[in-house]
């Protein structure tokens, strides 16, 4: 939100700095965003008249003006915008003028036509946002003035708002929290007209068939207005505050919204049929929005509508067919305040977010819903004339605001850690009243403040948190099962990154299209039901597809490897829980090509060489059916007999896809928050020599390697240190080898630690393990 310190200054005595004041706001936690000083304080810029203009005779876009700049010698200058009309007057860059931007006016030709200055709008000269033409200044600025006499320097803040705090979202809700901060005088209230008129119900012009939506509405009708342009001083606020100028009505409102936080509509009256019905929107009712955006609404939203058709999407955007135009001369000037609930869900589900909707659905003060009102019948009738109805009529009613939260001294000091002597003086400050020992009624703005926490924080806020000490409290603690799990997680990290692969980061939410690069079925996806954007409409059942994202992105940006992983949480809805994976991406080259070697690329080996290095177990791997992401898949189990994942290539086409020109290889393993990851153990260099011997034996075709292993492993031989394959044999034509066989050849090294093994010892233990080969497998033993 954009807040002007000029506009701050008429409710405040203001004579801090704008460092001081950013400073104030920022330690309290209001962030400020940035701050921009636009004005229009620079040379031969000057307020001029266009008596009359033509069509350029070389350009259809150009128009040749004649202006009058107060010297009293016609002026001739080129422009391209088309906003305005013969007497209107508007700031004229003379030649030798420079802009905000940089630009250094001349006077010269345009498609062969003189052109002597630039006549500007309101972003070239950095007084507003709006570039929708010409910037028309107020009929009453007089010819050949200074620019800056009509729009005077000023500093605006970017304001970050929390959403607990949408006291903050008007002008006089900043200035009131300045005041407090700054100790200063309360803020000035805006000049309202008693709210004396007489107020009536009447449900044949207001009726509420939704008051659990909207309890509280205020309907007011002013006859007679004349609908034109803004004064300039209602213009130059609304420009400053970034908001384009419309009409002197509209600009009202919008006046109001910025000024107090209370969004408020303009119905033109002519096209109300009937009365006014605040109701749920009818199945398939569409609505012509202002935004000239046709809506179709659900039976969740809450509508403005007459006795024939919905007139406005409560709280979020009137309807073109009963908005203000120049033809309006009645109006109906609506205030109310609605369920915060009911505008939030209508807001996120058709997209659509105005400056009315970012207030109600965050909550504004029930209890400013009438000043309001009151404020902007004022203004319409000091800048459009006309006559307000004596009555004023409503329905429903807000219910009276009394809230009253305790706040003990002695726990607020326990709490910041300091004694602070003034937290009674500090909360009347901001507004709260004492209403007994230690206990303050909170002011209806500020219904963030629900507990004795929230006004402990006011306190904290107050009194300056950068002037509380840093103490040190309590002691070390043992360390818990979430701490072990944590290190254990970033302990994981470290090895992987130690094997050459490089940490990637994805978002929970994912695009619904990529559920096809997951091992998983897609049913096992949790969607929202109201997702932010159209790729962010699952909450991820894998890790996998992010990765298969993040390698597309770096393989189309040339690199010739890719080796990543992920630890994250993942969600599925066949278990109805969230559990820890962790997935491996790797692709392309292992060893790049040099001029001793070639280059040679990740396999499916290599992918388990890492899971077993990175996770310190033992993995048992077995084929299961293809799928279509995956033609080779494999499944995992751990020692203990427990299925932890896969591990599989993606699919050639899916690969080809994402730009792949080598074999796309993943695999995913959960993560049990129970599973200790197995630490490294370090034992010192061994001092005594191995000793190698090989065995070479025939076996069935379908024997694993890993029942080899498992057959060396149950000998329990104490001189085995390691067991290598280096040859596998099967000849396809069983002329050397059967062809239901295969020949493996395997060395074996032994060591003793306590001396060096003699031949006869090292013998004597590999005819044992060739012996328990034979005994367990039924192989046949080669010489």
């Amino acid at each position: 939100m954009k807040v002007s310190l000029n506009w701050l200054k008429e409710m405040l005595p203001l004579t801090r700095s704008v460092p001081e004041i950013v400073e104030a706001l920022t330690f309290a936690g209001i962030e400020v965003e940035g701050v921009q000083q636009p004005s229009a304080l620079f040379e031969k810029v000057i307020v001029a008249q266009i008596e009359s203009f033509e069509p350029h005779p070389n350009a259809d876009r150009l128009s040749v003006c004649r202006v009058n700049d107060g010297s009293g010698l016609p002026r001739q200058v080129v422009c391209g915008a088309k906003n305005f009309r013969a007497g209107d007057k508007v700031p004229l860059a003379l030649p030798g003028a420079l802009l905000p931007d940089g630009v250094k006016i001349q006077a010269g030709k345009l498609r062969g036509v003189e052109s002597e200055g630039m006549l500007c709008s309101s972003r070239e000269l950095k007084v507003a946002e709006d570039a929708a033409g010409l910037l028309i200044l107020p009929r009453e600025a007089p010819l050949g003035a200074p620019l800056s006499d009509i729009y005077p320097p000023d500093t605006l803040l970017e304001i970050e708002v929390t959403p607990n705090r949408p006291d903050l979202l008007s002008h006089y809700g900043i200035a009131r929290d300045l005041s407090a901060l700054l100790n200063l005088p309360p803020a000035k209230v805006p000049e309202i007209s008693a709210i004396s008129e007489r107020v009536r119900e009447d449900p044949g012009v207001v009726k509420l068939e939704a008051p659990e939506g909207c309890p509280f509405y205020i309907a007011r009708v002013i006859r007679g207005i004349r609908v034109g342009p803004s004064p300039g001083w209602l213009r130059q606020k609304l420009e400053a505050a970034g908001l384009r100028s419309i009409n002197n009505v509209i600009d009202v409102t919008n006046f109001v919204l910025l000024e107090l936080g209370q969004p408020l509509h303009a119905f033109d009256l002519a096209n109300i049929r009937g009365g006014i019905i605040v109701r749920m929107a009818n199945p398939g009712e569409r609505l012509l929005a202002l935004d000239e955006k046709e809506y179709e609404l659900h039976p969740d939203d809450l509508v403005i509508a007459d006795h024939e058709r919905a007139l406005a999407i409560a709280g979020v955007m009137g309807g073109q067919q009963s908005g203000v135009a120049t033809t309006t001369i009645d109006i109906l000037l609506e205030a109310a305040y609605f369920n915060p609930g009911f505008i939030r869900r209508t807001s996120r589900r058709l997209g659509l977010i105005s400056e009315s909707s970012f207030r109600f659905e965050r909550g504004v003060d029930p209890g400013a819903v009438m000043p309001a009102s009151c404020r902007a019948m004022d203004l319409v009738l000091e800048v459009g004339g006309g006559k307000a109805d004596e009555s004023v009529v409503i329905g429903g009613s807000i219910l009276p605001w009394n809230r009253v939260v305790e706040m003990r001294p002695e726990r607020c000091n326990k709490l910041l850690g300091v004694k602070v002597p003034d937290s009674a003086q500090l909360l009347a400050r901001l507004g709260l009243k004492h209403a007994g020992e230690n206990r303050w009624r909170v002011p209806s703005y500020r219904q963030d403040l629900a507990r004795e926490a929230d006004l402990i924080e006011e306190v904290c806020r107050m009194a300056g948190i950068q002037k509380i000490p840093s103490r040190l409290f309590g002691s070390a603690t043992e360390s818990s099962p979430s701490d072990r799990a944590y290190d254990d997680l970033m302990q994981l990290r470290q090895r992987l990154v130690g094997l050459g692969l490089f940490e990637a980061r994805s978002l929970a939410l994912m695009d619904e299209r990529d559920l096809e690069y997951t091992m998983e079925p897609t049913s096992n996806a949790l969607r929202l039901r109201n997702p932010l954007t159209e790729d962010q409409k699952v909450l991820r059942p894998s890790l996998v597809p992010g990765l298969v994202r993040a390698a597309e992105r770096n393989l189309n940006r040339g690199s010739s490897s890719v080796a990543i992983f992920e630890i994250g949480r993942v969600f599925k809805v066949a278990t109805q829980e969230e559990s820890v994976s962790l997935a491996v991406l790797v692709c392309g080259e292992r060893q790049s090509k040099s001029w001793n070697q070639g280059a040679t690329t990740f396999d499916l080996f290599d992918l388990k060489g890492i899971l077993k290095a990175a996770l310190s177990r033992d993995l048992i791997f077995f084929r299961e059916q293809p799928t279509s992401f995956a033609p080779l898949l494999c499944g995992m189990i751990d020692g203990e007999g427990n299925s932890i994942g896969k591990i599989g290539q993606l699919r050639p086409s899916l690969a080809k896809e994402i730009g792949a020109r080598n074999p796309v290889l993943v695999t995913e393993v959960t993560i049990a928050p129970s599973a200790n990851l197995k630490r490294f153990r370090y034992r010192a260099l061994d001092r005594f020599p191995a000793v190698a011997r090989d065995v070479a034996f025939l076996a069935d075709k379908e024997l694993k390697y890993q029942s080899v292993l498992d057959a060396f492993g149950s000998a329990n031989e104490p001189l085995l240190v390691d067991v290598q394959l280096f040859d596998l044999f099967v000849d396809p034509s069983g002329e050397k080898v059967p062809m239901n066989k295969k020949s493996i050849a395997c060395s074996l090294t032994y060591r003793a630690t306590d001396r060096t093994l003699t031949q006869e010892e090292a013998n004597a233990a590999h005819s044992r393990l060739k012996s328990q080969l034979v005994e367990r497998l039924g192989v046949a033993l080669r010489e």
